[in-house]
């Protein structure tokens, strides 16, 4: 097997590449979704609405076919969107850590003129977010890594009941949010508010485990 002195350190299992195909691959499934959701929301049937009327016979205002058809895809495409959710949170983790490495090794040799930047560590991530809500326009996409909202950080953070309070008393301001997306810190303006759909926000957020 040959080996070169270039390559001697650790290689990550995954690259920067490989994260942004997936994050690619989770765009065109989300927008997939949105689109559906467009649908459903056009014909007003949404995921759940009853197809029959109150005396049991199939609805004759909505397309029956397409509604159905709509429903499955985005069951179906939900289940793809879970599934390269965890492969993105897996290869962001692996980049961080591996970032983290790296950062350590520089700090043992010399000051360079360019130092690593070390991101934080994100305590929630973003796996679901309904176009149109407050999140959608404040910017906030699936594949998020959140490290900071409102007042909660990674320092403080115990669990997402923390989350839901400063939204719960944030209704119609603006809290600042901070997400590392693409390995890039970026900060956003989100403001909870009342909407067509469920909550004050429009999106999900599950905790990482570090």
């Amino acid at each position: 097997m040959k080996m070169t002195e270039e390559n001697n350190a650790v290689e990550p299992n995954v690259t920067e590449e490989d994260a942004r195909l997936l994050i690619k691959r989770k765009d065109d499934i989300e927008e997939q979704i949105k689109a559906y959701y467009d649908m459903l929301q056009t014909a007003g049937v949404g995921m759940d609405a009853p197809l029959v009327d109150v005396e049991g016979f199939p609805r004759a205002d909505v397309d029956l076919y397409k509604v159905r058809t709509a429903r499955h895809n985005i069951s179906c495409l939900q289940n793809d969107h879970k599934a390269i959710m965890v492969d993105i949170e897996e290869a962001l983790h692996n980049l961080h850590a591996t970032a983290r490495v790296k950062h350590e090794k520089d700090e043992t040799e010399m000051e360079v003129t360019e130092p690593t930047v070390s991101l934080p560590a994100p305590f929630a991530l973003v796996d679901a977010v309904t176009q149109g809500s407050p999140a959608f326009q404040a910017g906030l996409r699936v594949g998020d890594e959140i490290i900071e909202f409102g007042s909660i950080n990674t320092q403080n953070f115990r669990n997402l009941r923390d989350v839901a309070s400063v939204v719960q008393h944030s209704e119609g301001k603006s809290i600042r949010v901070g997400v590392i997306r693409s390995g890039q810190e970026e900060h956003l303006n989100l403001t909870p508010k009342q909407w067509s759909g469920r909550g004050l926000l429009g999106c999900n957020l599950v905790p990482l485990h570090r």
